[in-house]
């Protein structure tokens, strides 16, 4: 089997301008010492207009935090007004891309198709794809959860080679546990994550499956971390609100002290 080193994401959706981005990068850095970067990865999913201050703070100060994107389009240029492609992140030293997160599904209409193009789109410009996955309350109580989260991970992994299959992350988010204060058991959030894990191998192979992280998204905070990152089958975290204090994340990040 192999090792999976843990991947600990902060989305920070639409919020913190490009000031208040670098004081809480600062204080993240500040929080966490080479024990917890020795452990697990961390990554930061600032907006769009922060992400070149954050790359800045970052390589000036050599911090061990990894930078993301919350998305990207999939064309490499064009006529996309208001969009941003996967080479220009690239460009920034971004390594870690969000691709179909449910705001993005459902509040933007993005498709199965389309959230595929950008986990290729990711792939080519050299970054890593989270691929996310979850259900609505309502597939959830009618008994298709596992049916919802393995048609979008087959779909968001269709035509992907298998070897950058095992590099990926695929985020579990259960929609109706982002920003709720529901959280699901611990126990329910490991078998929809080796739901998705066995999905993965009939999709791409078992080498693929056993290679690939799986993080859990929703409503994750200090006090649930360390349970939820004791399944089998998690390998991280996709943190909302709690990424927004440094203090907070920073706890979370360092679930294993």
């Amino acid at each position: 089997m192999t090792e999976r080193t843990p991947l600990i994401s902060g989305n920070w959706k639409m919020h913190h301008n490009h000031f208040e981005a670098i004081q809480v990068t600062q204080k993240l850095h500040y929080r966490l010492g080479e024990h917890d970067y020795s452990k697990v990865g961390v990554s930061i999913h600032p907006p769009f207009t922060d992400i070149r201050s954050v790359q800045t703070v970052i390589g000036a100060d050599r911090m061990k935090i990894l930078l993301g994107a919350q998305n990207c389009h999939a064309e490499e240029k064009g006529a996309f007004t208001g969009e941003v492609s996967a080479p220009m992140l690239a460009k920034l030293e971004v390594s870690l891309v969000i691709v179909g997160h449910s705001e993005r599904r459902q509040l933007f209409g993005e498709t199965d198709e389309v959230v595929n193009a950008k986990v290729k789109a990711v792939l080519a410009a050299g970054m890593t794809p989270i691929l996310c996955c979850g259900e609505t309350l309502e597939e959830r109580e009618a008994g298709e959860a596992e049916t919802k989260v393995a048609t979008q991970v087959r779909a968001g992994l269709d035509g992907v080679a298998a070897d950058a299959v095992a590099s990926m992350v695929i985020a579990y988010e259960p929609i109706w546990a982002i920003g709720t204060g529901r959280t699901a058991t611990s126990e329910d959030a490991q078998a929809m994550c080796a739901t998705v894990r066995s999905v993965v191998g009939e999709t791409a192979g078992a080498a693929a499956a056993d290679g690939v992280r799986i993080q859990y998204g929703g409503s994750v905070k200090p006090g649930n971390i360390a349970e939820l990152m004791g399944q089998a089958d998690i390998d991280g975290a996709l943190v909302g609100g709690a990424s927004l204090d440094p203090d907070d994340f920073a706890s979370i990040c360092s679930y294993q002290d």
